[in-house]
């Protein structure tokens, strides 16, 4: 039996390299956010004839991920003296389909982009925008006066100022006795 060093690589990951004789599919763990899938890397079982490398096909996904899912907001929460303010890109996005809602710590932002064009996924080059339903919650980190929050949207961009409860102030109340 003959004995090969590994490579660095080899130590460092725990990976052994590629038998070419035990070519075929392999199945690989790819974990999602909402559920765990598995994909399958198929290589065609053919070799190069230039050079022994195989190439690999893309990976066929086994499972299809639910069209329900809604698409999550990017945002920018920050803080100035007086307020926290929430900014995220909404473009394509009408005022009316928007509702940003504030319960105890929590803002909710939900709304709707909605493609107005009818296009046949065969005739898509690339699709990346992201079309339907989307909604995004943020657990404040101090507390604000919901009754003065306001939101605006200007040329694609939701912002919302929660304005900051002024907590460091004491308020002194008399004791009675009976």
């Amino acid at each position: 039996m003959l004995k090969t060093k590994k490579s660095f690589f080899e130590r460092v990951t725990g990976s052994s390299p590629i038998d070419s004789n035990n070519m075929g599919e392999s199945s690989m763990p790819i974990y999602a956010q909402e559920e765990e899938t598995e994909m399958l890397m198929n290589d065609g079982g053919s070799m190069n004839s230039g050079g022994g490398h195989r190439s690999l096909n893309v990976f066929e996904e086994e499972t299809s991920f639910s069209g329900d899912a809604e698409g999550q907001l990017t945002i920018d929460v920050y803080q100035t003296e007086n307020e926290i303010v929430i900014k995220s890109t909404i473009a394509g996005v009408k005022p009316e389909d928007l509702d940003v809602s504030i319960n105890n710590d929590m803002v909710t932002i939900k709304g709707e982009r909605r493609n107005e064009e009818e296009v046949n996924g065969e005739n898509y080059y690339y699709q990346e925008c992201y079309w339907g339903g989307f909604s995004r919650s943020v657990v404040l980190p101090i507390d604000i006066i919901a009754d003065k929050a306001e939101a605006s949207l200007k040329n694609g961009i939701l912002t919302i100022r929660l304005p900051k409860a002024d907590t460091t102030k004491v308020k002194k109340i008399q004791v009675r006795g009976f």
